[in-house]
């Protein structure tokens, strides 16, 4: 037994398999061969995978969600999607436990823990784990914002942004809540919104322990022990923790402004009509 999986690895590697032909194909990682092509566009395979790629030219969509009907030109996107229903999440971080989805989340979240930012701003050198990621941040500095608003003309560096901005003028909600049928323009906010249900609370002070729903409201926590202000007023300097703490300061400055136009109406006025009394 032992000379046959001997007989079954791969020579570059040696991982071992149970078949000679799961050694073949692996053995294709290495050397690049694709031997099974698609004869409409002419791509290439390391697997005889071709009847599952003739499905993009064919619009052939054999599986379909159990739930809502929706259907799917391969199983594995039709089992993603089944998730979205069922809540599962079958991938789980090995360092903190946190589940998932979809494994490529996972293995996206697991960067936040390894720090491993491959992808460098070849302007101002800040790195990235998704290459994606850098990209939009170039526009950044590029001030390129490729995606218009058709309603309004305004412009977004994200798509995400543009189709995000377009239901503001159409009102548009395609998000909804699976329990109270709750219904909501952006995916983030359903998000959210689903942790009121559930009680789930993600994210977590470093400092000291206290957990939220969402991740806007941990950093806005945290700079109650880090003292963090980033927020000035650009009348009198003022530093603020939050923006709303700045705006409402701001009002005191329009406040005080009116106060000193109605008193200075009310005397000039007052001067008027005392220079108009007849000697």
């Amino acid at each position: 037994m032992d000379s046959e999986i001997e007989k079954n690895s791969c020579q570059i590697c040696g991982k071992t398999f149970i078949t000679a032909r799961n050694r073949d194909i692996h053995m294709r990682i290495h050397t690049g061969e694709k031997p099974y092509s698609c004869h409409i566009c002419g791509k290439s395979f390391s697997q005889d995978s071709k009847n599952k790629h003739m499905r993009t030219h064919t619009g052939d969509k054999p599986y379909s969600c159990e739930i809502c009907g929706k259907s799917f030109n391969q199983s594995s996107s039709r089992n993603r999607h089944t998730r979205t229903h069922t809540g599962e999440k079958p991938y789980s971080c090995d360092i903190c436990f946190k589940s998932f989805s979809q494994l490529g989340n996972k293995e996206i979240h697991l960067t936040t823990h390894l720090a491993e930012k491959p992808h460098l701003c070849e302007i101002c050198g800040k790195s990235f784990s998704e290459k994606g990621t850098r990209n939009v941040h170039m526009r950044t500095h590029k001030a390129e914002k490729p995606y218009s608003c058709n309603i309004c003309g305004k412009s977004f560096s994200q798509l995400g942004n543009k189709d995000m901005h377009v239901r503001t003028h159409t009102g548009e909600k395609p998000y909804s809540c699976k329990i109270c049928g709750k219904t909501f323009s952006q995916l983030s906010h359903k998000y959210s919104h689903m942790r009121t249900h559930s009680g789930d609370r993600p994210y977590s002070c470093d400092i000291c322990g206290k957990s939220f729903t969402e991740a806007s409201s941990k950093t806005l926590h945290m700079r109650i022990h880090t003292n963090d202000k980033p927020y000035s007023c650009d009348i009198c300097g003022k530093l603020f923790s939050q923006l709303g703490y700045k705006n409402k300061h701001l009002r005191t400055h329009t406040e005080d402004k009116n106060k000193k136009a109605h008193k200075d109406t009310h005397v000039n006025s007052g001067v008027y009509i005392l220079h108009g009394i007849p000697g």
